[in-house]
């Protein structure tokens, strides 16, 4: 497997040779797996496109039990965006466990989108990329309670299934352009 240099390079170069999907810009989901590797992916994007907008969709759930109402809060940002209009997007505030700020977000060259259900079906006609990236559930637990700590392990464990049963649905690894598996 590439390291997330290599992966970013290859993304930026084959998103920029397509036409823009969302308004004059194009959009790049990374989606995946919870501790794949995403992440990574997204930060050396960011380095490689300063001018791109970079938001992870974990601060689009509203908590642990977010998930099912992540692609309408995504949609809602995106549709404005494809008409040449801001997009808004409310933080959700894992400290305080509770809804924070609006963002706005001016249309622009490139918006990359990365966070576990980041690529919804029902806006696929806007992703000009998809990434998906994946690794071994054991793998993937062990990193998340690496970062988070072993106080967390109900939460992860209730993810890793909602996750599944999110990416059964939306199929998001079907509809990728680039599969990367990181384990």
């Amino acid at each position: 497997m590439a390291g997330p240099a290599a992966i970013a390079r290859r993304v930026l170069a084959e998103t920029l040779e397509r036409p823009a999907t969302l308004g004059d810009g194009r959009l790049v989901c990374i989606d995946g797996l919870a501790g794949a590797g995403k992440t990574s992916v997204a930060r050396e994007l960011a380095r490689l496109a300063p001018e791109a907008v970079v938001i992870g969709t974990d601060e689009m759930l509203e908590g642990w039990r977010g998930l099912p109402g992540l692609g309408s809060s995504v949609e809602a940002l995106l549709r404005p965006l494809a008409e040449g209009r801001p997009g808004r997007w409310r933080r959700w505030d894992w400290l305080a466990d509770g809804w924070a700020e609006e963002r706005e977000v001016a249309p622009g060259p490139l918006l990359v989108l990365e966070g576990v259900g980041s690529a919804a079906a029902s806006y696929d006609e806007l992703v000009t990329y998809l990434v998906w990236v994946e690794a071994d559930r054991d793998v993937r637990l062990a990193r998340g309670l690496a970062r988070d700590g072993e106080q967390m392990r109900r939460h992860w464990l209730t993810w890793l299934d909602d996750e599944a049963a999110l990416h059964e649905r939306e199929d998001s690894r079907g509809r990728a352009d680039l599969i990367v598996r990181t384990s």
